[in-house]
């Protein structure tokens, strides 16, 4: 396929059959996939209960920081309803037939996806050092103020954002399972294995699918990626709050918790950035216009620059107390 400047419907249409092939190649069949039963307390057996106790006796070692994080992190995950929202809307994606490509993955990924946040939930629910109500209404509030990635209906920058995402919450989950295991919660530290696998596999497929793109139309889709890196990732829950605290202000005190525990930090960030460069091959991009040009001068010089910043950032020290919290 050969155009001079192919349009954004072109492109998608074109990689719409790649597309369904990569339903099977990068998500698991449903009746093989781990379901949050697999790995929880199952309330039909006779020793649920002390199944349950020996849970809460690990989760109550867990640190608060730790706890906070996981909360944060389920609370992002359980906001699903508004992320394959806003990809139905995409370009490509939106004028699709329900059983294109687009339209097959993104119902097959909210599908998988939608586990974590159930496993998560039940988990801490179990624990009993949670204020369910706190976290639910921080829950709804989420999905209801919705989140603005500054994207539109633009499917470059969408998959750009996404493949960055996932690798974010790969390791965000991965981290918190390491923890978890140090801490005493071997069951905390599978179930956060479990969803950091799934969401490694989900950035292999999406930085796939930008990966096609470049071949395709490389200008505009570097063009999108320096946009992108300009305006800066924001992360999905960058409007999550508390009741009566004001919008966004609780994401400030679960990404300062990340900062101190090491889950997800600034130096992330740049790693992330530095891993899409390497995975799209920006250095050696063939067929780019003077835009195209400035573009990748810009993306390969920006890790370092981002790197002097990261080194200058400190570690917020004081502790916040969250609603959600009991202990």
């Amino acid at each position: 396929m050969s155009f001079s400047q192919p349009a954004r419907s072109e492109v998608m249409q074109f990689l719409d059959k790649k597309i369904l092939g990569y339903v099977k190649e990068f998500l698991r069949p449903i009746d093989e996939n781990w379901q949050p039963a697999d790995l929880l307390p199952n309330a039909s057996m006779e020793n649920f209960f002390e199944e349950v106790k020996r849970l809460q006796e690990r989760a109550r070692e867990l640190s608060y920081d730790l706890v906070a994080v996981l909360i944060g992190d389920t609370i992002t995950e359980e906001a699903l309803p508004s992320y394959e929202s806003w990809i139905h809307t995409v370009k490509g994606v939106h004028e699709a037939d329900r059983e294109s490509g687009w339209r097959t993955w993104t119902r097959h990924w909210t599908a998988e996806e939608n586990r974590h946040g159930d496993v998560l939930n039940r988990y801490l629910y179990l624990t009993g050092r949670i204020n369910m109500r706190e976290m639910e209404a921080s829950t709804q509030y989420l999905i209801a103020d919705g989140f603005d990635t500054q994207i539109g209906d633009d499917p470059y920058r969408t998959f750009i954002y996404t493949s960055f995402q996932e690798l974010a919450t790969n390791i965000s989950h991965r981290r918190v399972a390491s923890i978890a295991k140090k801490q005493g919660d071997s069951l905390l530290a599978k179930i956060c294995g479990q969803v950091a696998a799934d969401e490694a596999r989900h950035a292999k497929a999406y930085i796939t699918f930008i990966r096609h793109i470049f071949e395709i139309d490389p200008n505009e889709a570097i063009l999108a990626f320096e946009d992108m890196m300009r305006k800066k990732i924001v992360m999905p829950a960058h409007f999550m709050r508390e009741i009566g605290v004001e919008i966004g202000k609780t994401f400030a005190h679960f990404t300062d918790a990340a900062q101190r525990l090491g889950v997800y930090t600034a130096t992330d960030y740049v790693d992330i950035l530095r891993q899409l460069l390497k995975e799209w091959d920006i250095e050696g991009l063939p067929q780019l216009k003077d835009s195209g040009e400035k573009a990748r001068e810009y993306l390969l010089q920006l890790p370092a620059r981002l790197e002097r910043i990261a080194e200058r950032i400190k570690t917020p020290q004081l502790e916040y107390k969250f609603r959600w919290i009991l202990s």
